[in-house]
């Protein structure tokens, strides 16, 4: 019993550490941001991910070959690729999710998006990640973490600890 107490213990420590870092998701996955063969690739690729503020697409592709535009619903239902202005045309292509929301992509180079070239995903609400350099802990709070879990980790031993 005091083996599970500690496992439990350790899994929560360990579920909390994930939960806070950022996902880089390779739109994709192995075959990257190309002219499918199929209309659904993409659709498929994203319907078992979450996205989180602070994580990244990664769109790869041949600079020349394709691109990535960050479009409209409108646009994206109708493959309307003439004059989009937030087209990244060199790859790979890293955009960063900052806020909740759904959120719309399509290659412009004609025929691609009429093929299933574009992407469509929704950034849920969630905690937003530290900034860039930020410790998850504090030094004094890292400190006492560790000694509450060292406390618990010798309760759950049967070794007696005065807690304070």
């Amino acid at each position: 019993m005091r083996n599970l107490i500690v496992f439990v213990v350790l899994g929560a420590v360990s579920l909390l550490l994930r939960n806070s870092e950022a996902v880089d998701h390779e739109v994709g996955g192995s075959t990257g941001w190309v002219k499918p063969s199929s209309s659904s690739v993409y659709s498929d690729w994203a319907s078992d991910k979450t996205f989180a503020i602070g994580d990244t697409l990664t769109f790869t592709f041949t600079t020349g070959a394709h691109d990535v535009a960050t479009v409209s619903k409108s646009d994206y239902d109708n493959c309307n690729v003439a004059s989009q202005s937030n087209v990244l045309s060199t790859g790979p292509a890293t955009i960063t999710l900052n806020a909740t929301g759904d959120y719309y992509y399509l290659c412009t180079i004609a025929g691609h998006c009429s093929a299933g070239q574009k992407l469509f995903i929704t950034v849920a609400a969630g905690s937003t990640p530290s900034p860039p350099g930020t410790p998850f802990f504090t030094a004094s709070a890292s400190a006492a973490a560790l000694s509450r879990l060292k406390s618990c980790c010798y309760l759950c031993s049967g070794v007696h600890v005065h807690c304070h």
